[in-house]
């Protein structure tokens, strides 16, 4: 278990910061950048998750919103749990796959596999796309859109790691950061529908008015 007495140490003070290997790096290097990235991200799905719950249970006349409670239901634990997993995923990236501690917990391939099971099982009941979706709607679902571009900047970043160290990264951190985008994606889109919402489509320049 991880024991903080002191946030504030002063050791960054001159704009450097020491890995989980115990490097000092510029708090400007391609790891730190990658791994503050994934902290944004965790931050943002951590607002998502907020307003989904503030979203009213019950209707004026005092009776139950079913769609909220289905959102809430689709949504609420599988949120939580990528918020798990991003602080590995946070904790991992902020050392060299060589140097994490032999007993230090790491995702794997069954996480990332998760994700496409679940966009899988929640494609079932969306209608294919004849547009691509413009990122707007209701707070939950534009929050959604903003994470998941987060997501997309984590996972260059940490290609970028890639390009100058193939071993920096762990191949499953590239793809999990990959699916995870395409998740949110699909997510918003299924709680656009669960909340009887509409979608806000695109229309191409030619055919605006």
């Amino acid at each position: 278990m991880v024991r903080i007495t002191r946030v504030h140490t002063g050791g960054g003070d001159a704009g450097e910061t020491s890995l989980l290997t115990g490097e000092r790096v510029s708090k400007a290097h391609p790891r730190v950048e990658a791994y503050g990235a994934v902290d944004e991200l965790n931050a943002l799905i951590g607002i998502v998750r907020m307003e989904l719950e503030r979203i009213p249970r019950t209707h004026r006349d005092g009776g139950e919103r079913a769609t909220v409670r289905r959102a809430l239901n689709i949504a609420r634990q599988p949120l939580e749990t990528v918020q798990q997993e991003l602080f590995d995923v946070g904790a991992e990236l902020a050392g060299t796959p060589a140097g994490l501690p032999a007993k230090m917990g790491l995702i794997g391939s069954e996480q990332a596999d998760r994700l496409v099971d679940e966009m899988d099982t929640w494609n079932e009941g969306l209608k294919p796309l004849e547009s691509f979706i413009l990122p707007a709607g209701s707070a939950v679902v534009a929050t959604l859109h903003l994470a998941r571009t987060v997501a997309r900047r984590c996972e260059r970043g940490v290609c970028r790691l890639r390009e100058e160290d193939e071993a920096a990264v762990r191949d499953v951190v590239v793809a999990y950061l990959n699916r995870l985008s395409d998740w949110l994606f699909v997510l918003s889109r299924v709680l656009t529908l669960t909340l009887d919402e509409d979608e806000v489509l695109w229309t191409p320049i030619g055919k605006r008015d």
